[in-house]
């Protein structure tokens, strides 16, 4: 692992990467590093223990939750959603199904429209984002919109969908998602560090995500995003929580076998050998899974985690940066020779 730390160094001199990383083998060695400021105004630096917003890596904490449930026979993946949520979608096809949901086939709006805009900044102009504290705080963005494809017919990655997967969760138990994700998910995996936390409310060691701007100045981005996370995106999680989440995940503790392998099952296909699961990425060569993992941007935040099933290894790396997460995942599996 002392190679592996050296090469993440190498690496972050390249990319000016800020963050945390661990790589951890199946015996329980680790190779970690750390890098730059959680506050940098404080000159406070990252650690291992730092809290990292995550974006959409934490779409994989949503799946796990509706696997939950079916599992407990409260709902099943064919489910209709007009059958599951009591709102109203007047254009929505009556066909959506969870599974559509789950899998991004579902053909619903996108309350941000990647082929529309490419700055996730752009929505909180005339909405703003200290609102958006709620689930249901997302509806008028995309509740009265057209569908933009028939259920089932093809991928298209689509936040809206997993904030109606939040909404049905909310709905079937009777709690507030991120709490049920907290109580159900975290406390379960032993993620004593990981939560949805509120930027006006953030606890102690946790990193302010950056945005560098060309002139060389930066702000921070309590102006650009929702102000608290929901189902598509937005936990906090430290990179020693998410390799036990990948423990409990695959060694039963939050689903059983089943459930486990109808979540890591390969749904749709991305592109030659990229595959959606339920809230996983999926790297397939022929019939060889490569990796099961998880990403997020949004600005001021990069991450990557995976799981090597041939190697046993978890790798996560966390960024308080708009990018680099990626450049330190593809030195770690390329020193590992992990990743084909």
């Amino acid at each position: 692992m002392n190679t592996l730390e050296k090469a993440i160094q190498e690496a972050q001199s390249k990319v000016d990467f800020s963050g945390t990383a661990l790589a951890q083998d199946e015996n329980g060695e680790a190779a970690t590093a750390s890098f730059g400021y959680a506050s940098r105004a404080d000159g406070l630096k990252n650690n291992l223990g730092t809290r990292y917003g995550i974006a959409s890596g934490c779409k994989l904490f949503t799946a796990i939750a509706i696997c939950q449930l079916v599992e407990q026979e409260k709902l099943t993946f064919d489910t209709r959603l007009k059958d599951c949520l009591h709102i109203e979608f007047a254009n929505f096809s009556d066909e959506i199904t969870i599974h559509h949901l789950l899998t991004h086939t579902s053909g619903v709006p996108d309350y941000f429209d990647e082929d529309v805009m490419d700055d996730f900044e752009e929505l909180w102009i005339t909405r703003p984002m200290y609102h958006i504290r709620s689930l249901k705080d997302f509806l008028p963005m995309f509740q009265n919109e057209q569908m933009k494809s028939t259920p089932g017919e093809k991928f298209h990655y689509n936040n809206a969908g997993y904030i109606l997967l939040g909404l049905i969760v909310e709905q079937a138990t009777g709690m507030e998602f991120t709490a049920y994700v907290e109580e159900n998910i975290f406390e379960k995996a032993g993620m004593t560090e990981s939560g949805y936390f509120s930027f006006d409310a953030l606890p102690p060691n946790t990193a302010l995500g950056y945005i560098d701007l060309p002139d060389g100045s930066w702000k921070t981005n309590i102006y650009s995003l929702p102000v608290k996370g929901g189902s598509d995106g937005g936990a906090y999680v430290t990179v020693e929580d998410m390799s036990k989440l990948w423990k409990a995940l695959l060694g039963g503790l939050l689903l059983k076998e089943k459930a486990v392998n109808t979540l890591l099952t390969p749904h749709a296909q991305v592109n030659d050998t990229g595959f959606y699961g339920y809230g996983v990425w999926i790297k397939k060569l022929e019939d060889a899974i490569l990796k099961f993992h998880v990403m997020g941007y949004d600005p001021g935040v990069s991450f990557h985690s995976a799981y090597y099933p041939a190697a046993q290894t978890i790798a996560t790396v966390c960024s308080n940066k708009s990018s680099g997460a990626y450049n330190i995942m593809e030195t770690i599996e390329e020193t590992l020779q992990v990743k084909a």
